[in-house]
């Protein structure tokens, strides 16, 4: 059996830093969808109840808040690979 001694130059390795920096921000527009339909569907739940505004905006501003966090741990990592290389 060959083994073969590969090595691969900087170039090459910050190329594929930056392909995986791109693939990470996919996680940005997951966000940003999720947060889109959460607000959309406050905004019917307040054309149909409008005495309940409050708890709705409430709610809608926690789960936008969840939701954001992947969309900056997507952000981070994708500075992560393309800063340290």
């Amino acid at each position: 059996m060959f083994l073969l001694a590969v090595e691969y130059n900087e170039f090459f390795i910050q190329g594929l830093a930056m392909l995986g920096a791109g693939i990470a921000m996919i996680g940005g527009l997951g966000a940003g969808i999720g947060q889109g339909f959460a607000g959309g569907k406050a905004v019917e739940a307040v054309g149909r109840q409008p005495e309940a505004s409050g708890k709705i905006t409430t709610t809608m501003l926690v789960g936008q808040a969840m939701a954001e966090t992947t969309g900056l741990y997507s952000l981070i990592i994708a500075f992560v690979l393309i800063f340290t290389t």
